[in-house]
């Protein structure tokens, strides 16, 4: 009986493998007609636990998209437990509590059933590290052109109102203010950055930003909110929140196919506030915001951004097309 129950088990991971990414991976790639609770059912779960455990804003899904489910994996020589859910995007302690195991201890042919751990959201946030924000981001598949990346400083809130845990707090006070005050549909941005290098998504990358800068940049555009005033004179960036920023519009131009410059990654304050035309260097001061702050990386003009921040993001992303497949 015990071999008869090993072999479905064995069998159910080979009918599963090829929608999969690989034989080693909880990865599930989303096909034509596949729905979130048709996969829910598939693996054994909830559509709720597959939102919770990707990251999801909605129940729409996309051809090619992944999608981390549960799954079952047999141990092979010389494994242990924080390998393993590592490569899972588990923990050793749900993997034990999963299986009812008293200890570490794993043995060649045994069968472990796997959960992901769940995503820290709240509503259509979602609060990662740069690392999981980068595992996020290429597996989503997204129905928008997204041709230019915006830099955006908060100016308020700014570092005296970052107290380390209210991440959440800060994005829902800003969501109130941009539907009550400015009439937008949802906060208007799509990414959040923060003093300790943490990243959130609110705005569903398929739909473009809101904001004062004007249809024409809006249009296929992303927008990155920087927690923070980085006017000269202000708040200075911590080295966590430079090293994400770089490292999120690295990804970003990676996933997106662009090369940085002035055309594809802007600054607020290269956009007339009345006319909402592109000026960049080319306007009196009263006629542009100095977002993302004249200390952004340097400056806010097109030759700081190009002195100082394209060649880092460029840097960055070579950096990082060495370490994926």
């Amino acid at each position: 009986m015990r071999v008869f129950v090993l072999c479905i088990v064995l069998f159910t991971v080979y009918l599963q493998l090829p929608n999969m990414v690989n034989a080693h991976s909880n990865l599930y790639v989303v096909q034509e007609n596949d729905s979130l609770p048709h996969i829910a059912e598939k693996f054994d779960t909830t559509t709720d636990e597959l939102i919770a455990i990707n990251g999801l804003q909605s129940e729409t899904l996309v051809i090619g998209q992944k999608i981390r489910v549960p799954t079952t994996h047999e141990v092979t020589p010389g494994e242990n437990l924080q390998d393993i859910a590592l490569n899972y995007l588990s923990t050793p302690e749900m993997i034990k509590q999963l299986n009812n195991l008293n200890s570490n201890q794993l043995y060649p042919g045994q069968i472990l059933t796997i959960k992901p751990k769940k995503m820290n959201m709240q509503g259509q946030h979602i609060l990662m590290s740069r690392e999981e924000f980068k595992e996020w981001l290429f597996n989503q598949e997204f129905t928008r052109d997204i041709k230019l990346i915006q830099q955006h400083h908060t100016w308020k809130p700014s570092y005296k109102n970052f107290h380390g845990n209210n991440h959440f707090q800060l994005l829902t006070s800003m969501q109130n203010h941009h539907r009550k005050a400015m009439g937008w549909e949802t906060i208007a941005q799509h990414i959040t950055t923060y003093p300790d290098g943490k990243v959130a998504v609110s705005r569903p990358f398929n739909i473009d930003p809101e904001g004062t800068i004007g249809p024409i940049a809006n249009k296929n555009a992303l927008a990155i909110e920087n927690i923070g005033n980085f006017d000269l004179g202000h708040d200075i960036m911590t080295k966590e929140q430079k090293e994400t920023i770089v490292y999120i519009t690295a990804l970003l131009s990676m996933k997106f196919g662009l090369t940085p410059s002035i055309d594809t990654i802007t600054y607020h304050h290269w956009w007339h506030f009345k006319t909402k035309e592109r000026v960049l260097d080319n306007a009196k001061s009263n006629e542009v915001k100095t977002c993302p702050g004249t200390g952004f990386f340097g400056g806010n003009s097109t030759e700081s951004a190009k002195k100082y921040f394209y060649p880092l993001v460029i840097d960055k992303m070579e950096e990082l097309k060495k370490t994926m497949p």
